[in-house]
Order: C-alpha cells, then sequence, then structure tokens
C-alpha cells in the first residue's frame, strides 16, 4: 500500500523519524462517476503529509486506485478491499537518501534500482549488482573479472583478518546469505551487465544488503573519521593555548602543582 497514514512515520527526503498528526496529513477518495468499469465501481484515495523537519519541509504525496461501494451510512462510495494498483508520486521511489561522501556513481544505482524495483525487478538487480561491485572495488579495493570472484577475495581477507577496516565477517556473511536467495547465486557468478530474470522479492533483497553496506561501511567510517577529526580539532588547540601560555611567561605554572603551605 502506498498511501500515508497517521503516527509513526519516516520522511523518505531527509530520513527523520516523526508523528504525522491532522495538522500535516491529508487524505481524500475521489469516486469516479464514469459508470461501471471491467472492474467494477473505482475510484482514487489520494494522500499527501508533510515532513515536520524544518530543514526540509517537503510533502510526501502518494495515490491509489481502489474498488468502490456505496456507503448508505455516509451516503457516499468509499474505498473497499485491497488497492488494485498504488503509486508512490514524490518522492518517486521508497529509496533512503544517501550522504553526499559515498560516490555519486554508487549513489545513482542504489536510486535508479528503487526507482524500477516493482516496474522491472531485473532490471533493479542488474544496477544492484553493479552497485555492489563498485562499492567492493572502491571501499574493498578489490578487483577481478567477475563479482563471485571479488566477494570470494573479500571473504579470504576478512578471515586471514587482513580485511578492510569495518569491514566484518558477518558483513561478508549477509553478502553470501543474499547471494544465495533464489537466481542471484547463479546471476553472481554472470557478468553484473547481463540482465537476468529476478523476481520482486530477490531485487528487494539487494536493495537492503546495499543499504546496509551504505551504513555499515561508509556511513560507520565518516563517523569514525568525524570524531577522530574532533579528537585532532582539540588537541590542535590545546597546544596552540598552552604555547600562549608559555610565550606569557606562564610556563612554569603548567609544568608544576601548586605547593603546599
Amino acid at each position: 500500500m502506498s498511501k500515508f497514514g497517521l503516527g509513526a512515520w519516516e520522511c523518505r527526503f531527509c530520513g527523520k523519524s516523526q508523528i504525522a498528526t491532522e495538522n500535516n496529513y491529508h487524505i481524500r477518495y475521489n469516486f469516479f462517476s464514469i459508470g461501471e468499469t471491467e472492474l467494477g465501481p473505482i475510484g482514487m484515495t489520494l494522500s499527501a503529509i508533510r515532513c515536520l523537519n524544518r530543514e526540509c519541509n517537503k510533502a510526501s504525496i502518494s495515490c491509489e486506485l481502489n474498488k468502490s461501494v456505496f456507503s448508505d451510512s455516509r451516503g457516499q462510495h468509499v474505498p473497499t478491499g485491497t488497492p488494485i494498483e498504488s503509486w508512490r508520486l514524490r518522492p518517486a521511489s521508497f529509496a533512503t537518501q544517501q550522504p553526499g561522501f559515498i560516490p555519486e556513481p554508487l549513489r545513482n544505482d542504489y536510486y535508479e534500482a528503487c526507482l524500477i524495483r516493482d516496474l522491472s525487478p531485473k532490471a533493479s538487480a542488474t544496477l544492484s549488482r553493479r552497485c555492489l561491485q563498485g562499492m567492493i572495488r572502491d571501499f574493498c579495493k578489490i578487483s577481478k573479472a567477475r563479482l563471485i570472484d571479488e566477494i570470494k577475495e573479500l571473504r579470504k581477507l576478512v578471515d586471514e583478518d587482513a580485511g578492510p577496516k569495518g569491514v566484518e565477517t558477518e558483513t561478508v556473511d549477509a553478502i553470501d546469505h543474499v547471494r544465495g536467495v533464489g537466481n542471484i547465486g547463479a546471476h553472481m557468478e554472470k557478468d553484473i551487465n547481463n540482465i537476468v530474470e529476478v523476481d520482486p522479492g530477490e531485487a528487494q533483497a539487494l536493495i537492503e544488503l546495499i543499504e546496509m553496506l551504505f551504513a555499515e561501511w561508509y556511513v560507520a567510517r565518516e563517523k569514525r573519521r568525524e570524531r577522530l577529526r574532533k579528537i585532532e580539532t582539540i588537541a590542535l588547540d590545546k597546544a596552540t593555548q598552552i604555547a600562549d601560555l608559555r610565550s606569557q611567561g606562564q610556563g612554569v605554572a603548567l609544568s608544576k602543582e601548586p605547593e603546599s603551605k
């Protein structure tokens, strides 16, 4: 189901978790007075929600095609049953916004894989496999002719405690688990640019793997670098303060404890 609702909600534009209320959530059903179609009476449900994060403030919009029934209590047609079709209008996909320090080609492959997951699972999976190979080559510095060989080399390095910093055994296990899902295992043996049959569930498994690796490799590395930069900045500031005090003739006071009386 594509439409939004009241309660806990996460904005796909900025990734902020929040609570949707009547103040920032809207839903309306429009019955189509066109006579009974091959599906029966139908109408469209439109829903919209505004992000409460001031730095974002974007509107997410979706709609559903529904069968209709006439409600005597309401005196009007209302939607019934499971939606016939649904569309995410804005943003166009369920992709999570990724930070700019992740290489742009990887982010673009991920966004496009999410965008076409339902429209073309096999094309989505092809983009995800290319994104996975790009990450292994960029982050892990492993480059071979086939993706399967790159994964095996990564496994070998991690088992020998020589793997890239931040790449854990569990991460490689997850890659192997996804590789064992349905057709994906066989497809890993092929050129990543070949488009092969994949069902929506397999395409989603690859997308979730990409999201996990973005978080565990790139985001974790950036957070580690940021912490180290802060420590370095603090150390430099303290060193400057000490140098200034010493230049003012206060060096002795810094190096000696006060004498007890």
